[in-house]
């Protein structure tokens, strides 16, 4: 069945696909059986999510057959087992691939667990998306701290708000949290799909991990409103405290096999008396005065005082002090709730609050990276993402050799490579490509090859498609891809900008922003849960609906939120997000590792704000801007259009002479298909008559044909 065929089973309102749905299941579902599409037409992902995992197994036994009971098995799904040791299609779509390349060329979705409620909600949602897109990233998985925030991890054990009773129920052997994540992994491995785990540089202030081991972090003690002491090795009197808390209480466990978070808090799956024993012990350090200096983000990094305007309450009443830079930068921020590892020994017992970056504390460095390589190893994660990638507090800005202790980040994607033997694993940077010095020291880019990252965030996400500023993005975005080692990525949306101050972004050009992530087929694209039913708001909607507010768990003030997470109602948006899937679905096999050509690139002077690009005989083309264009020309012979070694022109034979192309596929449902558009052999140019606001085009010519360039 074509595309153009499982389109027409698509329903075009939210009510319309709900009861075409209803009304023809098996329909729905038979490109999905057969291993024809990724989707199960007209299940829209909050229908998905509230799927019974009874029919979630049947659909993936009926899908995949044997390969599903492997996948979920008591075998496979045990995290005490490598995951490498799986068989076959567990193992995943990367993994025989021997290098990080195709992370430059994947189309990627992220998914917040806490939005979709649940682990098995991941592959309920999973359903609804299509074999294009190739990975996906879970956002962090660990028990979280304060405010139940996903990036402020408070353990190293698998967060337990996670776990599905009723897929215990389905499956009783999937009894921990940590045998359903394997689970959802072993799924999407099976679905064609990487992979990929957060890798955090620091966690809640006082997490398990920080109070188990205060070596590792840097601290403070405050009296008061003044910080009395912030000496290199003060981390010495705070471990002198925890011992007197432990001979005060008692271990939690007296055979803690050697875990130091067993003797301080209990066993995994205690959570009540670990989390009882963390905060009394919390608030032991806390009354001596002794705190966990907090992360910092952007130059200068260092230097902190109290913050006498600023203090948080706890929900018990205990009042927590907030600091601020000294010397604070447009970008600087300190973030309270957070703590980062200390990689380095300081200068001068760290009196002026000044780094020794010659000194590496290698024992904080193998910690972490032998703990997120274990993640790996259990799991069969494929790729990580860093957070906070864009970190690099160097003054002097990125070293000319940097060496194995440059970047904490890019230390565990090399140990994941090199001891795990994963020569696959991916390094996907969360960096924001600013300026130099303003969210880095130095250059991001530069920071970025000497990290080994493989592909960076950006931030096209932040920015309307109709905007200057979009298209001039783009340009650097492509100029960076061409030019260095990573590659920036077409990012729609992420659950970090899915919340009230961003809805002005998505009043326009949805469809045009997804179909260029798919197509333009040399950099990666990055998608958040949500986009392709996302409502229009023209003013701010209840938190529930935005999934940025999941990213932590706030019941109180501004941000909170009360219930699940509300999926969007955006019917029309979700049919014609789907027909570009099941279009793509269809045609990437043509495109799969062909590489673009620009014909009209993006301009950096913004003054154009439509691009096209040829992947081998297709020819893409995008009106970004709000205004309808007429006889737009798309010149095949375009400096760029054509390949460096000679003259070329594309060419239709199927057509009279040089007449035309055949149109495939407009984002635009309404557009007739059945046309042929004009093209002038005199100038080398496809002459398109309109292209509508916001609406992305792609057509087909038969050859490459050389050909002298006309005068």
């Amino acid at each position: 069945m074509s595309w153009y065929e499982k389109a027409k089973i698509l329903g075009r309102t939210e009510e319309q696909i709900r009861k075409r749905r209803f009304a023809y299941p098996d329909r729905c579902d038979a490109a999905f059986y057969a291993g024809e599409s990724g989707i199960c037409l007209n299940l829209l992902p909050r229908d998905a999510v509230e799927m019974d995992c009874r029919e979630l197994l049947t659909l993936l036994r009926r899908r995949f057959g044997e390969s599903a009971d492997a996948a979920l098995s008591s075998e496979w799904t045990d995290p005490d087992r490598p995951a490498s040791d799986a068989p076959g299609l567990l193992g995943g779509p990367v993994a025989a691939t021997g290098d990080t390349g195709w992370l430059g060329r994947t189309n990627m979705v992220g998914v917040n667990v806490r939005t979709v409620r649940d682990f098995s909600g991941v592959l309920k949602y999973a359903l609804t998306l299509s074999d294009v897109h190739d990975s996906v990233h879970l956002l962090p998985v660990w028990e979280p701290g304060v405010v139940g925030s996903l990036y402020g991890i408070s353990s190293r054990y698998i967060n337990p708000e996670f776990f599905s009773a009723d897929f215990a129920a389905e499956l009783p052997h999937l009894d921990t949290p940590a045998r359903q994540l394997k689970a959802v992994v072993n799924v999407l491995h099976l679905m064609g799909k990487a992979v990929g785990m957060d890798v955090i540089p620091h966690t809640d202030r006082y997490s398990e991990i920080v109070l188990a081991y205060p070596e590792y972090f840097e601290w403070l003690r405050r009296e008061d409103t003044v910080i009395a002491d912030h000496r290199a090795n003060l981390h010495e009197e705070v471990q002198e405290q925890i011992r007197q808390f432990l001979a005060q209480e008692g271990p939690a466990l007296t055979d803690s096999a050697g875990r130091q978070e067993y003797l301080l808090f209990g066993p995994p799956d205690d959570i009540e008396m670990r989390t009882r024993r963390r905060v009394a012990l919390a608030r032991h350090l806390y009354r001596q005065g002794y705190e966990p200096v907090p992360a910092t983000m952007a130059p200068p990094y260092r230097g902190l005082e109290v913050d006498t305007e600023r203090a948080s309450v706890g929900g018990d009443g205990h009042v927590w002090r907030e600091y601020r830079i000294t010397r604070p930068e447009s970008m600087s921020r300190v973030f309270g709730p957070l703590t980062r590892y200390k990689l380095y020994e300081r200068l001068n017992d760290n009196s002026e609050w000044e780094i020794d970056f010659s000194r590496p504390r290698e024992e904080v460095w193998d910690f972490v990276r032998q703990w997120y390589g274990s993640v790996q190893r259990s799991f069969g994660f494929d790729f990580m993402r860093g957070d906070m990638s864009h970190v690099q507090m160097r003054p002097e800005g990125v070293p000319a050799a940097p060496d194995e202790y440059y970047d904490l980040l890019g230390a565990v994607a090399g140990h994941i490579r090199e001891v795990n033997g994963a020569p696959y694993f991916g390094y996907f940077a969360e960096t924001f490509i600013a300026p130099p010095g303003i969210m880095a020291y130095g250059d991001e880019i530069d920071h970025l090859e000497a990290s080994r990252a493989d592909v960076t965030l950006g931030d096209l996400q932040s920015r309307r498609v109709d905007s200057p500023e979009f298209v001039q993005q783009l340009r650097l975005y492509h100029d960076i891809g061409s030019t260095r080692s990573v590659t920036p990525s077409f990012t729609v949306m992420t659950a970090d900008k899915d919340d009230p101050r961003f809805d002005d972004y998505y009043l326009h050009g949805n469809e045009a922003r997804y179909f260029t992530a798919l197509f333009l087929t040399d950099m990666p694209s990055y998608t958040a849960l949500n986009f392709e039913n996302r409502d229009v708001h023209y003013a701010p909607a209840p938190n529930e609906e935005y999934t940025k507010l999941y990213v932590f768990h706030e019941t109180d003030g501004p941000k909170a939120t009360h219930g699940p997470f509300r999926f969007g109602r955006n019917g029309r948006l979700f049919f014609r997000i789907s027909r570009i899937r099941l279009f793509a679905e269809e045609f990437f096999p043509q495109l799969v590792d062909r590489s673009v050509r620009w014909l009209l690139p993006p301009d950096a002077t913004a003054g154009r704000k439509h691009i096209s690009w040829a992947v081998g005989s297709m020819v893409f083309l995008v009106n970004f801007g709000a205004e309808p264009l007429r006889n737009v020309h798309v010149p095949v012979q375009a400096v760029g259009g054509v390949p460096p070694t000679g003259e070329a022109q594309l060419h239709n034979e199927a057509a009279p002479g040089d007449s035309g192309a055949e149109l495939l596929f407009s984002t635009d449902e309404t557009r007739p298909m059945d046309v042929v558009v004009p093209f002038s052999s005199v100038l080398g140019h496809l002459v398109v008559p309109d292209v509508a606001a916001g609406e992305g085009l792609a057509f087909k010519f038969s050859v490459l044909r050389r050909m002298r360039t006309p005068r």
